[in-house]
């Protein structure tokens, strides 16, 4: 058996670097930040533990673009390095200085903040970067000194003449990234990465103006002054105590995160959590669109304040996802360039405290005032529901607070609405049958004919509602969900009671075959039922099974045998005791199909089923009868 070492050429780290370790070039600036909010906050640590007597002050993190020179300066006023540390730190490629100083004071720095791990940041540089010079001053009382590379494996470190504590690194930019060197480029970048960076960054100044003192004349013209351009807000709401912030702070800071968003938020969840890991961060509930699709990827995921991606899938249950916010933890795994997530048990953890901690915060909200939570519901409820169907653990808490409308505008949790209509709506087999619509106005007639019967009827309109009720009556033993459009409302609740026809069977053979000959077979099957006279004499209805199953497909997963690929099948119902069938029956064969086809079309206008051509002559032929 042959045993060996394997070679590693450190000649091809850097076009690997370039090529390979970062998706996006861009990020080079959140790398370099990174690095110098690490060296101030170790300088921090270092004071407060009294390791050091050197003054902390208040130190910001520069940002400085030489356009004429193409070069790009980032400055800290950190704890800055020694030459050996230069050696030790930038010459040997993925040695972190990060990660070793939290080794070295594991038990005092294990919320410094600090954020390197990899210890492959600072190479970034090199892909919009041709050279790239590190001047540095360490806190220790030893000379400056001044490293030189040029993307290859040779460089140059000598003494340098710096005074100040802290480093300086110095890029010297591509001419195919010359964009970087653009002053709204770079701030553009500032405010995607590093807007709630734990340091100030200071990019440039800006004009302030002052206010007027209140005896200013009216044609006083305000005063400006230059100040420092701080990019960053170093305390963010979500890194403070829940117990220090007011309603006020959290829209404040909502408006922080989505200026262009004018309306308020619902309610917010602030999470804060540091067993069995750690994570922070504040969840927004806004006003929510039927079109979920349209309200993902507004939660801003943060490592240490820094950003990541807004991407959250993973570590946010997929149902919250429609929410805002923002999310930070140290303990979420990232790859090498901090650009995704990666698969770990750490990750499904997090992910199953959100989603608890969201509905606890929600069954809160609905015990302390369930009054303001029904009127919140109708733009909280594709959030609820679509957890109700993905998640478990959520399904069995939110049965507490999920709430189920009537069209009359009383507001039921499940139990309530069993309890409320188990007399009335109980089958003659014992199963509960629950009327629903989902279109208020179409489903108008059929909704109006369940209320004269006495029934409740709850409106579910959201577009995940048909898988909903799946899950609902797998889960509940008798439950059964019926739209009220399914079939007449006699058949809707089935009882022993038997209507009886004032047609023989004879007559209703022979009163199914005229309507046959003018009804398109291939979409209609034709139904004789005695119902009340005053009911409809033609009712259109689609069964609830197949229906259900279309739109199960339709919304994605759930169809079954192709359904969602069928063409459209209805029932026609015919009522044998309304008057019209009466004279349809007796009537001579030119206005017997007149009459079938007047009456047919009006059943079809009252399910929205009657458009272009056949509306046209319908309305044509509807004139003709009233001449």
């Amino acid at each position: 058996m042959a045993t060996g070492k394997i070679n590693v050429s450190v000649d091809n780290i850097f076009p690997l670097i370039k090529k390979f370790l970062y998706s996006d070039h861009e990020i080079f600036l959140r790398e370099l930040i990174s690095n110098a909010t690490d060296a101030t906050l170790k300088l921090k640590h270092l004071t407060n533990i009294g390791e050091t007597d050197v003054e902390y002050g208040n130190p910001v993190i520069d940002i400085k673009v030489d356009k004429e020179n193409k070069k790009i300066h980032v400055i800290d006023q950190g704890i800055g390095m020694t030459k050996e540390e230069v050696e030790k730190y930038i010459n040997e490629v993925a040695f972190s200085g990060a990660e070793e100083f939290l080794d070295k004071y594991k038990d005092s720095a294990k919320d410094s903040g600090i954020i390197g791990h990899f210890g492959l940041g600072f190479y970034s540089a090199f892909m919009v970067a041709h050279k790239v010079e590190i001047i540095t001053k360490s806190y220790k009382d030893e000379p400056a000194a001044h490293w030189t590379c040029s993307g290859t494996t040779e460089f140059t470190l000598e003494d340098a003449d710096k005074q100040d504590r802290g480093t300086e690194i110095i890029l010297h930019i591509n001419e195919d990234d010359e964009e970087f060197l653009e002053e709204n480029r770079i701030e553009e970048l500032l405010v995607k990465y590093n807007k709630f960076m734990p340091i100030p960054i200071r990019f440039g100044t800006r004009e302030e103006t002052l206010p007027l003192p209140d005896d200013a004349p009216e044609d006083a013209k305000p005063e400006t002054k230059t100040v420092d351009n701080i990019i960053n807000n170093p305390d963010p709401a979500w890194t403070k105590q829940p117990t220090d912030l007011e309603d006020k702070d959290y829209k404040d800071f909502y408006r922080e995160l989505y200026p262009m968003q004018f309306e308020e938020p619902l309610f917010h969840i602030h999470l804060n959590v540091d067993y069995p890991f750690n994570l922070t961060g504040i969840l927004y509930f806004p006003k929510m669109s039927q079109d979920m699709n349209m309200q993902r990827d507004k939660i801003q995921l943060y490592q240490n304040q820094v950003f990541v991606t807004d991407n959250v899938e993973g570590i946010v249950p997929e149902f919250l996802t429609m929410l805002r916010g923002v999310i930070d933890s140290p303990d979420i795994p990232l790859n090498v360039s901090r650009s995704y997530l990666q698969a770990d048990g750490a990750v499904k953890k997090i992910s199953s405290y959100i989603t608890r901690k969201v509905a606890d915060k929600l069954k809160a909200l609905f015990n302390n005032n369930r009054e303001d939570f029904q009127e919140k519901w109708n733009d909280i409820k594709v959030v609820i529901e679509y957890g109700m169907l993905t998640e478990d653990k959520f399904y069995e808490k939110a049965q507490k607070f999920a709430l189920y409308p009537t069209i009359d505008n009383e507001y039921y949790t499940f139990e309530e609405l069993k309890e409320a209509i188990k007399d009335n709506q109980t089958d003659k087999d014992g199963n509960l049958v629950i009327l629903y619509a989902s279109n208020q106005n179409e489903q108008h007639s059929y909704i109006e004919a369940a209320k004269d019967k006495g029934y409740k009827v709850i409106l579910l309109d959201s577009p995940i509602i048909s898988h909903l009720l799946q899950k609902l009556e797998s889960s509940e033993e008798k439950i059964t969900f019926t739209r009220v459009d399914s079939d007449h409302v006699d058949n809707l609740i089935k009882t022993d009671e038997e209507k009886i026809s004032k047609l023989s069977d004879d007559e209703k053979e022979k009163l199914k075959g005229d309507f046959e000959k003018v009804v398109p077979k291939e979409k209609y099957t034709i139904q004789m039922e005695a119902m009340d006279s005053n009911a409809a004499p033609l009712m259109i209805t689609q069964p609830e099974f197949m229906r259900r199953m279309k739109e199960m497909q339709q919304t994605g997963g759930g169809g079954m045998f192709g359904m969602g690929n069928m063409p459209e099948m209805y029932n026609l119902v015919v009522n044998t005791n309304h008057p019209l069938t009466a004279e349809i029956l007796s009537a001579e064969k030119e206005t017997q199909q007149r009459l079938i086809k007047q009456s047919l079309d009006l059943a079809r206008l009252s399910q929205n089923l009657l458009k272009g051509e056949e509306l046209t002559a319908f309305i044509k032929r509807s004139f003709e009868m009233v001449k």
